[in-house]
């Protein structure tokens, strides 16, 4: 009781950001990476529950198999525990916990600026500033991976201070089970494993005697010992080959095998180059308040400055080399990141553990600042800024509510939006304003497309009604996945999500809207009549078909765009050895049924266009792909029939469900000469053609699928393909290379 009157105040706040966040879990969408995250959440518990081979092979199966499940099996003991099984309630769930975690990591970030600075409103500031951070506040609800990392980090340093002010083995032992379990979170929870380590073997070398050496060298040991074998236990594919995965583990985190690319600073970079040597810096440095930036880099300095004046304390086991710690960590780590080629994406979210140190130097330059005697008002007076810039960026966030993950301070121009859009990566996971269409229609049927069935209560779901199909007098919406193609200005009776004034997404009344795109496009002369006909309407490419049917929706469209200058094409779509823009996309996905019409729409690139092709992969292109092998001998038979066909590998199955399309394909195809892989590939010794079916293929009309495949050009040493889901590998074949 008296340890809790003592710290009320952080009580008091706490309760403050628990009552925030659960009026807030609800207001973000699940991450894009869920789904394989909890495939490692639910194998690990599987495994460890006694469903031993078949939990062990969707294990080394899982997409994100070596991201350990830590954090992700109590998540999937809490949904089990409390037999959750409807999607909205799991995503709930799991965003509260999350959250729930985050704040733990502030209080521990208390702690620890309480520890170091004996000022309890020091270390409040220091647990504001580190809860406040727009961006890893939203993340907070939906990321399962970085944010917990990033808590684990802030617990493994408090744990690090603790062990070295004890000096016991008892507490050295506490150490070294929490950063095994950091490493389980992500790999790269290793730099505080050697933060712990280089420091101790300091201390060994400048011990007074036998006896205080070999109790260094003892609680160096036990946390050593404790680290790796926690890591071990809590990591199951670790344990039949210990050596050999852990160096493929670090192999395939160190330089991901995803390609993805990153928007900085107008251009677009391909994260298997890794990123360059300004990239970590700059997107601190521009998501960051203003303010912690400021106080970071003042309490980096004045520790700096004091390390320099006195050496030998910041060699030796003093506060000092403590603090010198979290300057060198974010200083060292990105440096490494840089230097070895890391794969980065999703901004830096990947590294916001980062974060970590700096709210601690931000109040060590509070600390630090200079008491003189006609100064007495310096430090109040900072005290005071400080309080008011978290001010600040407490309303910051409560204006951009459900895109603090797309925040950027005041250092970028944040008045042309539409420039700030086209310089920096947004993240893309937005909110359906499905709040403000129940508001507006509180009662009867509401028709919807695009509004994921998580989304909505489910006491509210038969009254929304997810179609492809709307008709005048309903009262419908659709949401438009492409941003560009939404109406300038919105119309009434549209839903616009915004950034900064920016509209992110929309939600339109597809009636009005495709009918008007409709007219529009008819009033041009079509540049394709193949099955649906494909228009030109200003920056947009519109695609028609009079009397169609919903099902006419699901055939596969593919837009070539070739630009009067290649050097224009934008990577995230293209090949640049084809000097095209590539893209394909299911026509349901950009369109509606209206009315007994079919229309869709998505945008063109922004940049001199020479020519545009354009078409789909209808049932007639795919029962033509099965009658043109079907006298020729396959290559291999399993689930699917494959045929090798010069350079393409041609995919056949006569009775083809939903849930063999869904299954996504990989295709690892081994060059005779290493050389010819591409660049953040030679890692892997193949090079990896992972696709999905939608990209490449079509349904027949008598329930048959089939998919085309372009091998590469270089000497091809062997070709192994198949197909996994969220359970595992379902089928794989090896097939002899061409000639």
């Amino acid at each position: 009781m008296k340890r809790l009157r003592r710290h009320w105040a952080l009580a008091v706040v706490c309760a403050v950001f628990l009552c925030a966040g659960a009026f807030a879990f609800d207001d973000y969408i699940p991450y894009w990476d869920v789904p394989a995250q909890r495939a490692v959440g639910k194998a690990a518990l599987d495994y460890l529950g006694g469903d031993g081979e078949r939990a062990f092979g969707q294990l080394l199966n899982a997409h994100d198999r070596y991201y350990g499940a830590a954090f992700e099996a109590p998540l999937i003991a809490m949904e089990r525990a409390l037999g959750l099984e409807d999607s909205r309630d799991i995503h709930l769930a799991r965003h509260f916990l999350t959250h729930l975690f985050f704040l733990c990591g502030g209080v521990f970030c208390y702690l620890l600026a309480l520890r170091l600075f004996d000022n309890r409103l020091l270390a409040l500031m220091a647990m504001a500033l580190f809860l406040l951070h727009p961006r890893i506040y939203a993340h907070s609800f939906f990321n399962s991976k970085d944010v917990p990392f990033l808590v684990a980090f802030m617990v493994s340093l408090y744990f690090i201070h603790r062990a070295f002010r004890r000096e016991t083995v008892g507490a050295f032992l506490l150490c070294g089970v929490g950063i095994g379990l950091l490493v389980n979170l992500r790999v790269m929870g290793i730099v505080l494993f050697a933060a712990v380590l280089i420091p101790r073997a300091l201390d060994a070398a400048f011990a007074r005697g036998r006896g205080e050496r070999g109790r260094v060298l003892l609680t160096g040991g036990a946390f050593a010992l404790a680290a790796v074998l926690t890591y071990h236990a809590s990591l199951p594919v670790l344990w039949t080959d210990p050596a050999g995965r852990f160096a493929e583990l670090v192999e395939t985190l160190g330089s991901h095998p995803s390609v993805y690319y990153n928007l900085f600073r107008g251009e677009w970079l391909y994260s298997p180059d890794g990123p360059p040597f300004d990239y970590v810096p700059v997107w601190v440095g521009i998501t960051t308040p203003p303010a912690v930036l400021l106080l970071a880099l003042a309490g980096a300095f004045a520790l700096v400055w004091r390390g320099a004046r006195r050496p030998l304390d910041a060699l030796r086991n003093t506060p000092l080399r403590f603090g010198l710690l979290l300057v060198v960590l974010p200083a060292a780590t990105t440096v490494a990141v840089v230097v070895l080629g890391n794969t980065v994406y999703g901004a830096w979210r990947h590294l916001y553990f980062l974060y970590a140190p700096l709210p601690l130097l931000a109040v060590a330059g509070l600390h630090w600042l200079p008491a003189a005697p006609r100064g007495r008002w310096v430090r109040p007076g900072a005290y005071a800024l400080t309080g008011a810039a978290i001010a600040v960026t407490v309303v910051s966030m409560a204006r951009i509510h459900q895109q603090e993950n797309n925040y950027f301070n005041a250092l970028v121009d944040r008045t042309t939006p539409e420039r700030l859009l086209s310089r920096h990566d947004t993240d893309w996971r937005i909110q359906v304003p499905f709040g403000d269409i129940a508001r507006d229609h509180p009662a009867g049927r509401v028709f919807v497309r695009n509004v994921p069935a998580w989304s909505i209560p489910a006491d509210e779901r038969e009254r929304f009604v997810e179609t492809r199909d709307f008709r005048s007098g309903e009262r419908n919406f659709h949401k438009l996945h492409d941003r560009r193609a939404c109406p300038a200005p919105i119309p009434a009776g549209s839903y616009a999500v915004r950034l900064y004034g920016a509209v992110l997404t929309c939600v339109v009344e597809p009636v009005a809207y495709f009918g008007e795109l409709r007219r529009r496009a008819l009033a041009t002369e079509a540049l394709d009549r193949s099955r649906f006909a494909a228009h030109r309407v200003g920056d947009l490419m519109v695609y028609v078909r009079d009397g169609c049917e919903v099902s006419d929706l699901e055939t596969r469209a593919f837009l070539h765009v070739h630009p009067v200058d290649r050097g224009d094409v934008h990577p995230v779509f293209t090949d640049q050895g084809y000097g095209w823009h590539r893209r394909h996309f299911a026509l349901e996905r950009y369109g509606a049924r209206i009315d007994g019409d079919c229309v869709a729409v998505v945008h063109l690139p922004d940049y001199p266009i020479a020519a545009i092709r354009t078409g789909q992969y209808a049932p007639e292109w795919a029962e033509g792909v099965r009658r043109g092998v079907a006298d020729v001998e396959p290559a291999a038979r399993a689930r699917f029939t494959v045929w090798l066909d010069g350079r393409a590998l041609t995919y056949v199955r006569d009775a083809c469900t939903e849930e063999d399309a869904a299954a996504r394909f990989f295709l690892h195809v081994q060059p005779v000469d290493a050389g010819d892989l591409p660049v953040g590939r030679e890692g892997s010794g193949f090079d990896n053609l992972d696709f999905d079916f939608h990209w490449r293929g079509a349904f027949t009309g008598d329930g048959g699928c089939a998919l085309v495949v372009n091998l590469p050009d270089y000497p091809i040493a062997s070709v192994r393909t198949g197909q996994y889901d969220g359970s595992g590998q379902r089928w794989a074949v090896e097939i002899a290379p061409p000639e």
